[in-house]
């Protein structure tokens, strides 16, 4: 029988002004009037203009957007009270990390010391996807095939255009801002999940890092729950871009996990090839070009999407996502696009960078409001 796939979900949210959509150091308030409400499920960032916010373990895509949904209204009713909005995107239009303060925290003092600027310059949200697996002992071998898809995520959740107050050219340019980390970006395949806890034995023996959190791949083996866990995705500029990702991946590992269970699996395609893709999708998300390697083909990705989804088809209906893949298919097929190709439309259209903020603003905000209405439903 058939694990669960649970899922769980972490978004990572910039808070700003009301009025001018600029950010602001507020992350220390939102905390104390959050514990009260969330729990351990809020919160900080590196940067103090950021707060994220986490789902319990949900069993099934509808428990997710329900809980989704009531705790975005949550957040964004405590933080009306200070005249504060959330904006639901990968990088901030035209705020400069400079300026940013950093969360008073021991933890973040200590990757402040060890990381410097790069530390420094993380102003950026991503979204993380949990998805159950059992036993933990296949997370490996799931990792090594799901880095395949790493370009797709990213194309799909391209919400990141802007940075330092420039029109990069690219559609995520969080991507870029993130892989100078160190043990980041696409991981290498291992042979077992023993091979993989005694990569992680030799790095903590060796000082090189104190837990196997301090791994920011694009995808891991949660190093304390029995998840696979995506960490590619910018911050979408939906609830419902967010849920459909959710779904999408929940269905890869559904799929791969019965594959594994049949003796079968796909190609583990080697990190210099995948890397190839993901460029792509950073800089031209849904209208990239990206090279299938296993049969050695071009095709765009919107494409080879179509055909990721018609793979995950045979365990739609049995995970209860079929209104999220018809989502999906329809975002696929619709030229505004993904959340970088809205900000973009935007910018072309006014010259104006301040108009992308407020645009976010708006955006969030409705977003924000129709997730009340699910919630209240």
């Amino acid at each position: 029988m058939l694990p669960r796939f649970t899922l769980g979900v972490e978004e990572e949210f910039q808070m700003v002004d009301s009025n001018t959509g600029q950010l602001i150091s507020h992350v220390h308030n939102v905390l104390n009037k959050g514990m009260p409400v969330f729990g351990e499920l809020i919160k900080a960032e590196m940067l103090q203009s950021m707060v994220e916010i986490i789902t319990p373990v949900c069993n099934n895509i509808q428990d997710l957007r329900q809980d989704l949904a009531e705790r975005r209204r949550l957040l964004a009713r405590i933080l009306e009270e200070d005249n504060i909005s959330l904006i639901s995107a990968g990088t901030h239009p035209n705020a400069h990390w400079r300026d940013q303060a950093r969360t008073l925290n021991a933890r973040y003092e200590e990757l402040e010391e060890e990381f410097q600027d790069v530390g420094r310059s993380i102003l950026i949200c991503g979204l993380h996807v949990h998805v159950g697996i059992d036993p933990h002992e296949i997370a490996v071998p799931l990792m090594n095939q799901l880095r395949t898809w790493i370009p797709h995520l990213l194309a799909l959740s391209s919400n990141s255009p802007f940075w330092v107050n420039r029109y990069t050219g690219l559609k995520s340019y969080r991507a870029i801002v993130w892989r100078r980390f160190p043990r980041s970006g696409i991981p290498p395949t291992f042979s077992s999940m023993m091979e993989f806890d005694g990569y992680v034995a030799d790095l903590m023996r060796n000082g090189c890092i104190d837990n196997a959190k301090k791994i920011w791949w694009d995808i891991r083996p949660h190093p304390f729950y029995p998840t696979v866990e995506f960490r590619i995705c910018d911050m979408p500029a939906t609830l419902d871009d967010t849920i459909a990702i959710a779904a999408l991946c929940q269905a890869l590992v559904c799929k791969l996990t019965w594959l594994h269970k049949h003796n079968m699996s796909v190609s583990v395609i080697p990190t210099h090839y995948i890397e190839e893709n993901k460029w792509k999708a950073a800089r031209y998300g849904l209208d990239a070009v990206i090279v299938d390697f296993p049969q050695n083909r071009c095709l765009s990705m919107r494409e080879s999407l179509h055909e990721l989804l018609d793979f995950i088809e045979d365990v739609v209906d049995e995970l209860g996502i079929r209104r999220e893949v018809l989502y999906l298919r329809t975002l696929l097929d619709d030229p505004t696009g993904t959340g970088a190709d809205r900000q973009i439309a935007v910018y072309q259209e006014t010259q104006s960078i301040q108009a992308v903020t407020n645009y976010l603003v708006q955006r969030t905000l409705q977003t924000s409001n129709s997730a009340s209405t699910l919630a209240t439903s």
